[in-house]
């Protein structure tokens, strides 16, 4: 029997070559996606001196375990030719697992929720838009970070709603 889907909310940074390119393609290798953020941009958080981020938040409806997914993110990351060579430094593609409903992990290599979701803005800004009740305003605001939301991945813009 298959287990049931779960609400889960990965975080993609790129800051390397094309960003927006491996964005997008990596949300169109993802399984089970039911929404992307806005794509915001960003300025680094720790590491070295480096170049802006763009940075999204991918919901999914899936049944893969922890495991699975963080698979799924060595897999995305080695796709786009992502080499660690420093940590925290550049990188063509970053994904993090942020949240699954009802999930903990506390393992050496995976931690669910991320150990550092709520302290960085270029999580928090984009999960608000899919997650708002996951999203603390006062932890918003003292969040570490400044980011601007920018031109949405093409095929994930918002829908136009018809307002008086």
């Amino acid at each position: 029997m298959t287990p049931p889907a779960v609400r889960t909310f990965l975080s993609l940074g790129s800051n390397l070559g094309d960003r927006r390119r491996f964005l997008s393609d990596a949300v169109d290798s993802l399984p089970d996606v039911v929404a992307v953020s806005p794509v915001y941009e960003t300025e680094p958080v720790g590491g070295p001196d480096q170049g802006r981020f763009l940075n999204i938040v991918v919901q999914l409806e899936t049944d893969l375990g922890p495991r699975e997914l963080l698979a799924v993110c060595h897999r995305l990351e080695s796709g786009a030719q992502r080499v660690r060579m420093q940590r925290w430094g550049p990188r063509t593609l970053d994904v993090d697992i942020i949240w699954i409903d009802g999930v903990t992990v506390d393992e050496p290599d995976l931690v669910i929720p991320h150990p550092r979701w709520s302290e960085r803005t270029f999580v928090l800004a984009p999960l608000a838009d899919l997650a708002p009740e996951l999203v603390d305003p006062e932890v918003f605001a003292r969040a570490q970070g400044h980011v601007e939301q920018v031109e949405p991945l093409v095929g994930w813009e918002p829908e136009e709603t018809d307002q008086p």
